[in-house]
């Protein structure tokens, strides 16, 4: 087990499945306690916690809808209370909806954004009250941020090219107290979402430098620099982890 985390605690949102739960894995190996964040995944996400608590960590799994901003804020309160402290929020929850703007629903569109976008600042919001200098703020954005190749994409790409602008903003707000905003831009990784031998993947492949999909630990391990000490003079970036989609 690393140490570099020891004695901090990590509120993951969207933490139960594939990049969240590698996160959640990878923070605690690294000396973190860690409080996984999930919406309908109860089972996987108690599942994870036993797993993390039987290989000697701390974990914590608690229901927070990124929907919901009042649920969401009171679960990193909670999280904040029990532990005493918080000082890493990586913001891994949301949602893919695909369509043709013809056929695109706005109640898709609503919903796209409230998970994708107003839950990452509502949770940064919550968050950064708790924080002392040295917290951080990791948000899972997407290299569709830069590139959408694909008809159907604009709400999804819309909603992560928002993150720069607004980690680019809270690292200004947050900066003077020592506080670490910051965006990791996926690529296709091997999840439920998005898996390795899905219909799209040959497709997605030609499109890339390194031809293949990532790995959950690959981006897990970003965002664990992310959260430790040899990242203090990284705030307002985006770090892309793609293969070379958007080479």
């Amino acid at each position: 087990m690393n140490t570099t985390l020891n004695g901090k605690v990590a509120f993951i949102n969207g933490g139960s499945r594939g990049i969240g739960a590698a996160t959640a894995r990878r923070l605690a190996r690294d000396g973190a306690t860690v409080a996984i964040g999930y919406g309908a995944s109860a089972a996987a996400a108690e599942a994870l916690a036993a797993e993390i608590e039987a290989a000697g960590g701390t974990a914590l799994a608690i229901r927070a809808d990124a929907a919901d901003a009042a649920a969401l804020t009171r679960a990193i309160d909670t999280v904040a209370d029990r532990f005493g402290r918080l000082d890493i929020l990586v913001n891994n929850a949301g949602v893919l909806r695909l369509a043709n703007v013809a056929e695109f629903t706005l109640e898709d569109f609503d919903a796209t954004v409230a998970v994708n976008v107003r839950s990452v600042f509502v949770a940064a919001k919550a968050a950064a009250a708790h924080m002392k200098e040295g917290g951080r703020i990791i948000n899972v954005s997407s290299t569709n941020a830069l590139r959408m190749p694909f008809a159907g994409g604009a709400v999804y790409a819309m909603s992560k090219s928002a993150l720069t602008g607004l980690a680019k903003g809270l690292a200004r707000d947050l900066g003077p107290r020592g506080i670490t905003v910051n965006n990791v831009q996926p690529g296709p990784v091997d999840t439920e979402m998005n898996p390795a031998e899905g219909e799209f993947a040959d497709l997605m492949h030609g499109l890339m430098a390194l031809p293949r999909h990532g790995r959950p630990d690959e981006v897990a391990a970003m965002i664990a620099y992310l959260a430790g000490p040899e990242s203090a003079f990284v705030t307002g970036a985006d770090l892309l982890i793609d293969g070379g989609f958007a080479a």
